[in-house]
């Protein structure tokens, strides 16, 4: 994704605890924006996702964008691509673009990740379906799919479902 040229990125972001925006997950967890890629000139977009135990997204593949997640809260079960691992508070996974992968919750209390994406761009997903009101597989697929997000699943259901 390239940077938004009617946007310079030259003064600082701010994102005060009260004052960020709300959001949610494809799965239904509250999210918080703190950057998006319109604001950055392009370069990041930066959240906080609070799971709830035993939730997290399907597998999915991001066409454009690294992650970058830190655990704050609760213990997370990571795939990616053929590994799986636990990421407990402190750990840091960076996941690369073009690899399937996933998390969830596996502890019993309700985790916090804090995510960082470059270059910006996917973090709208989550703007976009408190906006639009989506939450069928079929909405959320439109969205994933103009964000370059391959989710096979919400993909395969929205197939499904026509």
């Amino acid at each position: 994704m390239k940077s938004d040229s009617s946007h310079s990125f030259d003064r600082a972001l701010v994102s005060v605890p009260g004052g960020e925006r709300v959001a949610q997950t494809p799965f239904g967890a509250r999210i918080v924006i703190h950057a998006t890629a319109s604001e950055t000139g392009g370069a990041l977009g930066m959240w906080e996702t609070f799971t709830p135990p035993g939730h997290g997204p399907a597998p999915h593949t991001h066409t454009r964008e690294t992650e970058v997640f830190r655990v704050i809260r609760g213990t997370y079960r990571f795939t990616c691509g053929e590994d799986v691992f636990d990421a407990s508070p402190g750990t840091v996974v960076v996941l690369p673009p073009f690899v399937q992968h996933a998390w969830v919750n596996i502890g019993n209390e309700p985790g916090q990740m804090f995510a960082t994406v470059t270059p910006g761009g996917c973090e709208q997903l989550f703007l976009d379906i408190a906006a639009s009101g989506a939450t069928t597989p079929e909405e959320i697929a439109v969205i994933e799919a103009r964000l370059g997000i391959i989710n096979e699943a919400t993909m395969a259901l929205a197939a499904r479902d026509h």
